[in-house]
């Protein structure tokens, strides 16, 4: 599924529910924000995010604990599901995206280029995939945010709108 299709999605599905989304993004720098943007209609669902690029900024800003983050590093499983939830209670938002992961050229504190998690949370908890992904930079990229909008979109078919 291509990046833009998947966006559309994601937004029609929070629209007719009137539920919120926001992000928090590492190694896709902001590029699921523009995404979900390019959607018409976008304005009533979408809150805001963040692109917590730096190690110390994903606790910070986005409240994934520090320990967490000496213990695995920032491309861990339940560092996405803490970026997503952190972005999700942040911004107010019923929904939370988050990637983070190794888009290359080289391995990051011994973990291959393509090693990738991105996560969802909502009101029921959070899901995360890992992804290994092939491809140059720009590849890994497009390829998470595409994989991180069709998991909210997958959730939101799973969970039941909120009354």
């Amino acid at each position: 599924m291509e990046m833009s299709v998947a966006a559309a999605a994601a937004v029609h599905a929070l629209v007719e529910r009137r539920e919120t989304l926001a992000t928090a993004e590492s190694l896709t720098g902001g590029l699921v924000a523009a995404t979900i943007v390019e959607i018409a209609g976008v304005s009533s669902v979408f809150r805001g995010g963040f692109v917590v690029y730096a190690t110390e900024l994903k606790a910070r800003l986005a409240g994934v604990p520090e320990e967490l983050l000496k213990e695995r590093g920032p491309v861990d499983r339940d560092v996405a599901a803490a970026l997503a939830e952190g972005a999700r209670e942040r911004c107010g938002a019923d929904w939370g995206l988050a990637t983070t992961g190794v888009a290359g050229p080289e391995t990051q504190d011994g973990k291959p280029v393509g090693l990738v998690y991105v996560a969802v949370a909502g009101g029921a908890g959070s899901q995360v995939r890992e992804l290994k992904l092939d491809g140059n930079r720009e590849a890994v990229r497009t390829e998470s945010v595409t994989a991180v909008l069709q998991l909210l979109t997958d959730s939101l078919r799973a969970q039941p709108a909120r009354l």
